[in-house]
């Protein structure tokens, strides 16, 4: 098999002209596919469903330790719930607090609050000359929006099989007190699916930061979503590692339960040192009287524990792990070989990436959205939006079904080559 690259000009001409016709047959059908997000299907949030028989109007709603889950108070999660999470995190009940249904607002609130009023006491970020983040990339779009809003400079870090590159992270961390922080999706990572490997964790446990008010923001997301009961990644448990170093101070660990029981329902989590939690705690006695201990109660009394999380993942990745292997499967069957991209594998977590020829990304988005289907937008896994060599696009397999993500796919195949071969002659004008 030739790879398109090695094509001469008439065989590329003869292909475009192919996959054209078969590009308009495609848009004449009219698909309207949206996979810019990685959101559970709505089969996927009907396995959840027993979750709201728990509770009715006959329950008790009390917590174990005899308070009123319909009143006001117990501002850093009820006892059974933190028990939950911080089993889910391999963690202690006392290092955790649990909030809403997002730990992307735990996360803009830690950044919030260290901008106007510094962390556990150090000077606040918006009294210094310059406070930057490191990105590992590609990363998780939302990570960055939150430090680009408050304008935090974000270097790039580039993203290996074992997690992000740490000899420039502990080069910028130990060399510059104004680097603040680091972006981290350690299991299976958003959106390449990567686990950090046991050296990685060791390493960021061990980091010498110039800046005290350095740390690491662990985003375990997807901490238990493994698409296989039989294969899965390791996680090294990452507080157990920072006490060994004698850096317990150094992460905050965050979760939630919304890619497990209702994506717009869950509970969140924050995990880290009793020092780190007592600013959280200072900060939520005054922006907070209590988050919704009803849906606590609801979601510790249903999961129980960690099994019983799990127990409810394997529902979840019965649905998701036929999508996966189908997306896969055709881009092994259509593309390998031909030199014009390379993607992940997973066996966890919620996405694909996929790595395009150099200057292709933002055109195979446009062109699968002319055919009807919209991605996320080509360079979102980059700080400020801008990928350096347009390649990388985040593939979504969740939402759609089995015969939209089949669609979807042939649809995505036909793009990429299309926009490769348009690269290539016009790279041989």
């Amino acid at each position: 098999m030739k790879t398109f690259q090695e094509m001469s000009r008439q065989e590329l001409e003869e292909q475009r002209s192919k996959l054209t016709a078969a590009f308009e047959e495609i848009r004449a059908e009219g698909l309207k596919l949206d996979m810019s997000r990685g959101k559970p299907a709505p089969e996927q949030l009907d396995t959840a469903m027993p979750l709201m028989d728990v509770l009715n109007s006959e329950s008790v709603l009390q917590t174990e330790s005899g308070v009123d889950c319909r009143n006001y108070g117990i501002m850093d999660g009820i006892p059974e719930v933190k028990r939950l999470m911080a089993d889910m995190l391999d963690t202690k009940p006392e290092n955790v607090i649990v909030d809403g249904n997002a730990s992307l607002s735990l996360m803009f609130d830690a950044v919030s609050h260290s901008v106007t009023h510094g962390v556990c006491g150090s000077t606040p970020w918006c009294k210094l000359d310059k406070v930057k983040f490191l990105c590992p990339a590609p990363g998780y779009d939302r990570h960055f929006k939150v430090t680009e809003y408050f304008g935090i400079e974000m270097i790039t870090i580039p993203m290996t099989e074992n997690g992000p590159d740490m000899d420039l992270v502990e080069k910028y961390v130990k060399e510059d007190a104004s680097v603040k922080g680091i972006w981290c999706v350690p299991k299976y990572s958003n959106p390449q699916g990567y686990t950090y490997s046991d050296e990685t964790v060791r390493r960021f446990a061990a980091l010498e930061p110039a800046a005290e008010d350095f740390r690491i923001y662990w985003d375990n997301a997807y901490c238990i979503h493994d698409l296989y009961e039989d294969k899965s990644d390791e996680l090294l448990e990452i507080f157990t590692e920072c006490e060994k170093a004698g850096h317990p101070d150094l992460v905050f660990e965050f979760a939630s339960t919304s890619k497990i029981s209702f994506a717009g329902a869950g509970i969140s989590a924050v995990a880290s040192s009793a020092r780190n939690l007592d600013w959280f705690k200072k900060v939520m006695t005054v922006q907070t009287i209590g988050p919704d201990k009803v849906n606590q109660l609801r979601h510790a009394r249903y999961f129980k524990n960690k099994e019983g999380l799990k127990a409810q993942m394997m529902k979840n990745s019965a649905l998701i792990r036929p999508k996966f292997e189908l997306v896969l499967g055709m881009l092994k069957e259509e593309l390998d070989g031909l030199g014009i991209g390379r993607w992940t594998n997973p066996v966890g977590g919620y996405f694909i990436s996929f790595d395009a020829m150099e200057g292709c990304a933002k055109a195979i988005v446009a062109k699968c959205k002319e055919g009807g289907m919209v991605l996320t937008g080509a360079g979102a896994t980059y700080p400020y939006g801008v990928d350096p060599k347009d390649s990388n696009i985040r593939i979504a397999p969740s939402y759609p079904s089995l015969a939209e993500m089949k669609e979807a796919t042939k649809l995505f195949i036909l793009c990429v080559k299309l926009v490769s071969i348009e690269k290539l002659l016009e790279g041989a004008e």
